[in-house]
């Protein structure tokens, strides 16, 4: 809750900071902000804003682990069936209590190598690992990509990169609309009641500018956070060795393709050429190198 209060607040105030600014930029400069006649209402839009940006990702949130279970089709251990499942399950709950969170759900799913942690709370998440990676990876491997993955849900970073996601989405909701209304009132100098065409056009182009650079944000920080997520693997582990033999693994493979709503959750992907910018994991050999310099 604190995490959530924090981003929270913060975005606030950074609208506020906005607002602030642009009434002080039409003060100084006497830029009417209206739109047919009437004042560009900065607040109601900053409360649009606010609500058309979290609301979304705070639903995608709240689905998240009920849509990862429909769409790779995972099946929960409820009750292991062979020794296999039964040491998936103390594995969990082993990095679970070390890392001082509630016993996630875990779930099998067939598929190529890939594992992936979902869900809204730290203390009912969902740890999921596919049949190609359990077949491609030694126990203690397996045991490090679980480790990485109840790391996710220890960080929090379900939840993080939500927020993240929904600031992002705000800035584009505000920032689009002011720049539609700069554009047709005072660029264009429509005096016509209601908003011209110049600022439909613009708010459409500039909520797909500003989203590709809003979308390039939020994929660094995912790549800041697997870096995360592997050193506490290590940490869980005891030692680096595992998680980094894990990855070598990795890197030889092809990870088997995740749904989008759990894609940044999964263990590895494949980031190549601009498309990096993008990408929810940094290269293998980053991580790899990563974890060797940290000693572990």
């Amino acid at each position: 809750m604190k995490r959530i209060a924090l981003f929270v607040l913060t975005n606030l105030a950074i609208m506020v900071v906005l607002g602030i600014t642009l009434t002080v930029v039409s003060s100084v400069f006497g830029i009417s902000f209206r739109m047919g006649g009437q004042t560009l209402q900065i607040v109601p839009l900053m409360i649009f804003s606010l609500i058309v940006g979290f609301v979304g990702a705070f639903i995608s949130l709240l689905i998240s682990k009920p849509m990862a279970k429909w769409s790779t089709k995972a099946q929960v251990i409820t009750q292991p069936r062979n020794a296999m499942e039964q040491w998936l399950v103390d594995t969990v709950r082993k990095h679970a209590d070390k890392a001082g969170i509630g016993m996630p759900e875990v779930a099998l799913y067939e598929g190529e190598p890939n594992a992936f942690a979902t869900g809204a709370f730290k203390n009912s998440a969902l740890v999921a690992v596919s049949t190609g990676l359990l077949q491609s990876m030694s126990r203690e491997e397996v045991e490090a990509v679980l480790g990485h993955e109840v790391a996710h849900v220890a960080n929090g970073d379900m939840v993080t990169l939500t927020l993240i996601q929904g600031v992002m989405n705000t800035f584009v909701v505000f920032l689009s609309r002011v720049i539609g209304y700069v554009v047709d009132r005072i660029i264009l100098r429509n005096q016509e009641e209601g908003p011209g065409i110049g600022y439909w056009v613009t708010v459409i182009v500039m909520d797909i500018v500003l989203g590709f650079l809003a979308a390039i944000i939020v994929a660094w920080f995912s790549r800041q956070r697997e870096f995360r997520a592997d050193a506490g693997a290590a940490a869980l582990m005891g030692s680096g060795r595992p998680m980094i033999n894990a990855l070598a693994r990795l890197g030889g493979m092809q990870p088997g393709e995740l749904p989008s709503q759990v894609k940044a959750m999964g263990i590895a992907g494949k980031p190549s050429g601009m498309m990096a910018l993008f990408s929810s994991h940094p290269p293998i050999e980053e991580r790899i190198a990563a974890l060797q310099a940290q000693g572990r």
